[in-house]
């Protein structure tokens, strides 16, 4: 019987970016969204991706989940470049990538149950997918759930819900975009911990896109963008306060 809690990835995956650059708008007058970006990440990491809105947070988790292409550059997971990755190989690399988005994306029309297992319906997989779904939310708190609709969840629990639809296929990267920001802050503390404790139990790589300082403290790096560019990228000291990161990137502005 599967079990949710002892499940985990075979390893988080290993992440290099080299000359990234993605453009936007008409050759003569192209935005680089990303501009000769560049870095790597062990297996197992968890970072944040810290910058404006517009600096290239949102783009750059589009590109390393495959949902996008870019201009120049390589993108590096695990043996595959996705920048010269075929159809077929895009598509793998997708299913074992979670993706966790700031306005949770439930289909409204689904129980808790069918949005978690989702992503695997239309797949043939060696488990029970409404078992797995069903012990994907326990481990997320929401045991007993699974037959909710999206509308008579709160905020937080929906999230949890969108928590465990990325976890489904065993991911070794999660990758999540500003997922507190539609939280209160208590509720987005809570979901974060969800996630970090995920992180550490599975080993997954976890790269997070956020304006929230308080978020970038729980995690091991903090990358900053600006136009599109890397500006920063610090490691974060275990229990560092959010007003130390403020006071860092504050200075990067001035």
């Amino acid at each position: 019987m599967y079990s949710a809690g002892k499940q985990s990835a075979e390893a988080g995956a290993v992440v290099a970016v080299s000359g990234l650059v993605r453009r936007f708008g008409p050759a003569a007058g192209a935005i680089n969204a990303l501009d000769d970006v560049s870095f790597a990440l062990e297996a197992g990491a968890a970072v944040a991706l810290m910058g404006p809105s517009g600096s290239g947070k949102s783009t750059l988790l589009h590109l390393l989940g495959a949902l996008d292409r870019p201009d120049a550059g390589t993108i590096q997971i695990d043996d595959r470049d996705l920048a010269t990755a075929g159809r077929r190989a895009l598509i793998a690399h997708r299913r074992r990538t979670g993706f966790v988005f700031q306005r949770f994306n439930l289909l409204p029309s689904l129980t808790a149950t069918d949005n978690v297992l989702a992503p695997v319906l239309p797949l043939k997989v060696g488990f029970d997918k409404a078992s797995r779904a069903n012990e994907l939310l326990a481990e997320v708190g929401l045991a007993g759930r699974g037959s909710a609709l999206p509308s008579e969840l709160s905020g937080g629990e929906q999230q949890r819900v969108a928590i465990a639809r990325a976890l489904i296929n065993a991911p070794s990267l999660l990758l999540a975009d500003e997922p507190t920001g539609n939280l209160d802050s208590a509720t987005g503390a809570e979901v974060l911990a969800l996630i970090m404790r995920l992180r550490a139990e599975r080993g997954m790589t976890v790269v997070v896109a956020t304006h929230d300082p308080g978020v970038a403290a729980q995690t091991d790096r903090v990358i900053q963008l600006r136009d599109g560019r890397i500006t920063d990228d610090t490691t974060v000291a275990p229990r560092s306060a959010p007003a130390e990161l403020m006071a860092r990137i504050n200075e990067l502005r001035q």
